[in-house]
């Protein structure tokens, strides 16, 4: 690639990947890490206070999602969240109406895909993948044709994180309501974009995690609606109503609190800043680079997502040369970087191995800013050239 380009700033476009603690959320954090550091299962005045400390952030995260406290199950983060809910509510719907099927997306995060083919494997459930169209959806029409008394449970992802596209979560789940079989949605990408409202949407189960947007990482939560089936996966202790034993990480819990309530305050600003920013990329990276596609819908996805798969390109080459010109970008999950392999996500749409290998994810957050995208937009067409000349 020769010498830097003049933008001499490191810029980040991975906010899909994770994202920096805010200050403010920070500063709530900070007291109990020392002052406030007592366990909160203890019956003391230290575990008193850090008991009040967890309720009230429980309450905080039940009024931004629109639930009940007590259906508000804190975790270690977005992947324990989707374990415990594909598992114990899987396993528990066997025990008790035999249901022996799992319905999914081909399309799932890999917490999702892997605690899937796990319980088939291992536990001998049946596996089945609900068809998707070419922008990674899926279709209420399609799943009300695979309803059966036989499936334990369904989940299908919220907002993709690799292609940006946001699934009719809603009609979804009237159909698995309709049909009474448990409904889960991944929502980590989508809670730090889109307002979450678990009413709204009819979801029995959903999974979220903190430092998508803005908390600290190894915390999340799954809400579980109030009379789903559910066993635990994690034994051991009494802690969140018995669902997952553990020693609250309370620093954590807060922390994820009031990130979540100042993302749900901000939303509608950011939607207001960031999809022009989308928009310039998507059009600009189309029309400039010779044999691309965008991955994912255009107009049906997150705000801050634009992804891409270029023919004949090797993706992760191509992250290593964005990243010594300055600009840090994704191939797609974060789980999955690094490897050799084509985007199972991406050959599941249909995309041949010389289009899939050659994926990218920008994703943009609340520091990103015009002049960072401009300078991008500079230097991508570049790179990919010069990798295409090899």
């Amino acid at each position: 690639m020769g010498k830097k380009m003049t933008f001499t700033k490191n810029c980040y476009l991975d906010f899909a990947a994770t994202t920096p603690v805010d200050q403010r959320v920070w500063e709530v954090m900070i007291p109990y890490f020392k002052d406030e550091f007592g366990n909160s299962s203890s019956i003391h005045m230290w575990g008193q206070k850090s008991e009040i400390a967890l309720e009230k952030a429980r309450i905080s995260v039940a009024k931004a999602i629109n639930c009940y406290p007590n259906e508000v199950i804190f975790t270690s983060g977005g992947s324990e969240s989707d374990n415990l809910a594909i598992k114990g509510t899987a396993l528990a719907r066997r025990r008790m109406t035999g249901a022996n099927k799992i319905l999914i997306s081909p399309v799932e995060h890999p917490a999702v895909f892997e605690t899937a083919r796990q319980l088939k494997d291992i536990f001998n459930f049946e596996l089945e993948y609900l068809p998707v169209d070419e922008y990674g959806l899926v279709d209420p029409t399609l799943l009300e044709k695979y309803i059966n008394p036989n499936i334990a449970m369904i989940s299908a992802i919220y907002g993709n994180n690799e292609i940006g596209s946001i699934n009719p979560i809603r009609e979804l789940a009237e159909i698995c309501h309709k049909a009474h079989i448990p409904f889960h949605t991944d929502a980590v990408q989508a809670a730090a974009h889109i307002k979450m409202d678990v009413n709204r949407d009819q979801v029995d189960l959903l999974s979220i995690g903190a430092h998508k947007f803005y908390g600290p990482k190894g915390v999340g939560v799954l809400y579980v609606r109030s009379g789903t089936p559910i066993i635990p996966t994690q034994t051991g202790g009494s802690q969140e109503f018995a669902l997952r034993a553990g020693t609250h990480n309370i620093p954590y819990i807060v922390g994820l609190a009031e990130a979540l309530n100042i993302t749900c305050e901000s939303i509608d600003r950011f939607h207001d800043r960031v999809i022009p920013l989308r928009e310039m990329l998507i059009d600009s990276i189309i029309k400039q680079i010779p044999d691309t596609r965008l991955t994912g819908h255009h107009k049906q996805r997150l705000p801050n997502h634009a992804s891409f798969v270029f023919k004949h390109i090797d993706g992760n080459e191509l992250l290593v040369l964005l990243d010594q010109q300055g600009f840090a970008c994704s191939s797609g999950s974060a789980c999955k970087v690094g490897s050799p392999k084509p985007s199972e996500v991406l050959l599941n749409l249909g995309f041949p191995p010389e289009w899939a290998a050659g994926s990218l994810r920008v994703t943009m957050g609340r520091t990103t800013t015009p002049e960072e995208i401009e300078a991008f937009l500079k230097i991508l067409p570049r790179i990919v050239k010069s990798l295409r000349k090899k």
